[in-house]
């Protein structure tokens, strides 16, 4: 189903001592008649009860958190600059690609639209800016980043909140490829019908199950890269601590240590240097293990060098990053826990799904690795001195990233495709140690550590250090070479009767029989001749049929009752047919493309806008409208 949509009906009421009120809040998921993408509309008005400053006094003081307000030339109503700034906060110091915005302006009061993904971060942005206005109007002051940060948490937990999921869905923006989640599958879809694919994050329907296993078989797939001639580090899989100590003793210390089945890094130790590490590391690994796997751990040879993800799309090598532990630099009065503390409250470690950096992370790994040492969380370090708080690079415990793209060797290059090639996966990270890749690793100092089948991309797209490479067009390419590519032709009307989408389909079958046809109007669903379920939520009906995989072309209905209470689940039509149009109908020749038709008719006028020309000619007295329709969706066919 559609995720419900989200409505305050009852009026807000303000306290007598605010200047402005709040009401009537609706989340659209899509298009609808007062922003052409998804939104939270609301209503906003002065209460009367307390007397707001001049507009410019709010400007100025909102104008040095966020610039671009003040770049404004000027705000004709407290609603004019209420939504503003409720755009400019929706962006949540994330750059998120929220800028769209409007106000109407009815009297006292004003309609004002945000451009919103997640309708429970919009709200809270909404409340917060209210909040903010009456403190500024009181001269109070307010917590302003703890409360970013609280929103910034409710964003980061919602589904649109992964770093990568949030990459791949702001490239399909940009790109103009329809992306939606799909509630009951927990997926995301990218494109309609027969187009469409499906996935989470850099996993996809089209890529093979079988292999995406595997590679979390460490033991097995590490076997089978040897046997390709592929340089693997020397190891045995062991199932308790006397095992782990046995295999270290036969192959050598240092040792690396790992789960079997596992991800990011979690449970993974390096450079274990003898057996009172080893125990420490094995109960890391084992702690790291589901609950419903079995106690199977890795070890393995340590080979000493940097560490890299390398990283293929469609078996094409496409990025590479160096992963660096998180560090600490002295300045002879901090300890090292307030040192990291204090790097957590910078602006580049946010942890939000477009920061560089995730916050550091203290664990009985950096204890022991601190140890090591000879330090502390509590030790004051000198001056200038950098100290390394674990051996793992793991991102997620606050490692950095550094692009390593441009330095790759091309035997390095040709490796990494050679081993995608082996595997039907979109998406395939290969994680490797090495001192530099620049080097060859025909040279030697050169070990494939592992390969991910659903390798995070935030890494390469935003890196710490260095250019960003646009890892998610790398993927969106491999399925969509265009938007049109993702896209079935749609038409849509604002009036069409269940008899009326029979005969439509039969025309278009009779051209295309081997087509399947998606039809929904307020009385009936279809594909092809067969009638389907209606839902009561209009827009899970579009969705459903949207979401078959064989769909070759959509036909809607869209009322204006139903865009005014649901709006549209999908973005622009190849055809628009409107039959004598009430206002609100009239968004639906707003939403097209440069090549769209869109034919309206108002009493027995036809008019006709097809590429910038408009056509207009009279209906004879009995000439009914599917005359003309028909003859226009011949034009699509």
């Amino acid at each position: 189903m559609v995720q419900a949509r989200s409505q305050d009906t009852v009026r807000v009421n303000a306290r007598k001592s605010d200047a402005f009120d709040i009401f009537n809040l609706k989340h659209y998921e899509g298009a609808n008649p007062y922003l052409n993408v998804g939104a939270l509309i609301f209503e906003f008005a002065l209460t009367g009860y307390k007397e707001p400053l001049p507009i410019e006094e709010y400007v100025e003081i909102i104008g040095d958190r966020y610039p671009q307000i003040r770049l404004q030339q000027s705000y004709d109503s407290y609603a004019h600059l209420f939504a503003h700034t409720v755009a400019e906060v929706g962006q949540l110091d994330m750059d998120l690609h929220l800028d769209r915005w409007s106000y109407q302006q009815n009297g006292d009061e004003a309609i004002i639209s945000v451009q919103s993904l997640h309708a429970r971060t919009s709200r809270a942005v909404v409340y917060f800016v209210w909040d903010w206005f009456e403190a500024i109007t009181q001269n109070q002051k307010i917590v302003f980043e703890e409360q970013i940060r609280a929103i910034q948490d409710i964003f980061r937990r919602s589904v649109y909140g992964g770093p990568t999921v949030y990459a791949l869905l702001r490239t399909a923006a940009q790109k103009g490829i329809p992306a939606f989640y799909l509630w009951d599958e927990g997926l995301m879809q990218y494109g309609y019908g027969k187009k469409h694919i499906r996935g989470i994050a850099t996993t996809f329907d089209c890529d093979s199950h079988l292999d995406s296993d595997f590679t979390t078989r460490k033991d097995d797939c590490k076997a089978f890269l040897h046997t390709l001639g592929f340089p693997v580090p020397q190891g045995s899989i062991v199932t308790n601590r006397e095992e782990a100590i046995s295999v270290a003793k036969q192959i050598g210390y240092p040792v690396a240590v790992k789960p079997v089945v596992g991800h990011k890094g979690i449970g993974v130790t390096a450079d274990v240097q003898n057996a009172e590490e080893l125990k420490a590391a094995f109960n890391r690994a084992v702690k790291a293990i589901p609950e419903e796997q079995p106690t199977r751990v890795i070890v393995e040879t340590s080979i000493s060098g940097a560490d890299f993800r390398l990283l293929c799309v469609n078996g094409r090598f496409v990025a590479a990053t160096e992963r660096r532990p998180a560090w600490v630099e002295g300045d002879g009065k901090l300890t090292i826990g307030e040192l990291i503390d204090r790097e957590n409250r910078t602006k580049a470690r946010r942890d939000t799904p477009t920061s560089a950096l995730s916050k550091i992370q203290c664990d009985d790994a950096m204890d022991m690795f601190l140890e090591e040492q000879g330090l502390t969380l509590d030790s004051v370090i000198e001056k200038g001195r950098t100290v390394y708080l674990r051996k793992v690079a793991n991102l997620s415990a606050g490692g950095v990233s550094i692009d390593a793209t441009p330095t790759v060797h091309p035997d390095n290059i040709v490796l990494a495709q050679d081993i995608a090639q082996h595997f039907r996966l979109t998406c395939l990270g290969i994680d490797a140690i090495a001192q530099s890749l620049a080097q060859s690793w025909k040279d030697g100092g050169f070990g494939i550590l592992e390969i991910n089948a659903a390798p995070g991309i935030f890494m390469h797209l935003n890196p710490a250090t260095g250019d960003s490479v646009d890892v998610p067009s790398h993927i969106l390419e491999t399925f969509f070479s265009s938007s049109a590519e993702a896209r079935i032709p749609i038409i849509t009307f604002n009036n069409v009767s269940v008899e009326d989408l029979e005969e439509i389909i039969d025309y278009i079958l009779l051209q295309h029989p081997d087509w399947t046809i998606g039809a929904v109007c307020n009385n009936g669903v279809f594909v092809n001749r067969a009638q389907k379920h209606l839902n009561k939520d209009y827009n899970s009906n579009v969705q459903n049929l949207l979401r078959n995989p064989k769909l070759d072309l959509l036909i809607a209905e869209y009322k204006g009752d139903t865009l005014e209470r649901e709006g549209m689940f999908y973005q622009s039509s190849n055809l628009v047919f409107l039959d004598n149009p009430t206002e609100t109908e009239k968004m639906l020749s707003r939403d097209v493309f440069d090549d769209s038709i869109v034919v309206t008719k108002e009493n027995n006028t036809i008019s006709i806008r097809r590429q910038g020309l408009i056509e207009q000619y009279e209906l004879g007295e009995h000439e009914p409208f599917s005359r003309v329709y028909l003859k226009e969706i011949a034009t699509i066919l």
